[in-house]
């Protein structure tokens, strides 16, 4: 069985916002605020350069799955949402079945842009992407759970908690913190295309 070819559904407008794939244009803006003590601390690489950030962020993978949220009103980058596709668990007799049927999101927004709805914005028309033109069956993602502002826009999604885990991550402050993680399928998506 072979794996569905998906179309290329980017770019993507909301009301507000243009969501498509990073250039390398983008990084000083994303560098911006990525670099922000009150962002990075909830990231997972936090280079500390400029260079070290380009390069992290010209590992093809990196590129291949970091979108750009721009402001529709004055073209102004204020955010990136990450969308890793990947495979589910299978047992092997089904595992053709399993590849490239979920993602895993993530999101980051600049600081004068967090309060006013932009975040849920982009990431619902991401996983309105997921289930409609990419066709896929289930996204999730994580955050460290004293990180309230995620996990309460993965709650306003509709996305499922499943996950609570206590000391689970090692932050680079030193200090074990808990995890959370939330999925959602496409049947359970009201906004599904």
């Amino acid at each position: 069985m072979s794996i569905p070819q998906r179309r290329d559904p980017w770019p993507v407008r909301t009301e507000r916002l243009e969501i498509r794939p990073v250039t390398t244009d983008d990084f000083a803006a994303v560098w911006g605020y990525r670099r922000l003590p009150e962002v990075n601390r909830w990231l997972g690489p936090a280079p500390q350069t400029r260079e070290a950030f380009d390069e992290l962020y010209l590992d093809p993978e990196r590129l291949a799955t970091t979108l750009i949220v721009r402001r529709l009103a004055d073209g102004q980058v204020i955010g990136d949402v990450m969308l890793k596709i990947g495979d589910a668990w299978a047992q092997r007799e089904v595992a053709e079945r399993a590849r490239g049927t979920e993602a895993e999101l993530g999101w980051t927004l600049a600081p004068p842009y967090m309060g006013q709805g932009y975040a849920i914005e982009a990431v619902r028309a991401v996983i309105d992407v997921c289930f409609g033109a990419l066709g896929l069956r289930r996204v999730h993602a994580g955050c460290f759970a004293d990180n309230e502002p995620s996990w309460r826009l993965m709650e306003r999604l509709g996305m499922r908690r499943e996950e609570f885990s206590r000391k689970t991550a090692l932050h680079r402050s030193g200090e074990w913190l808990d995890g959370m993680n939330y999925g959602l399928l496409a049947e359970e998506w009201p906004g599904r295309v």
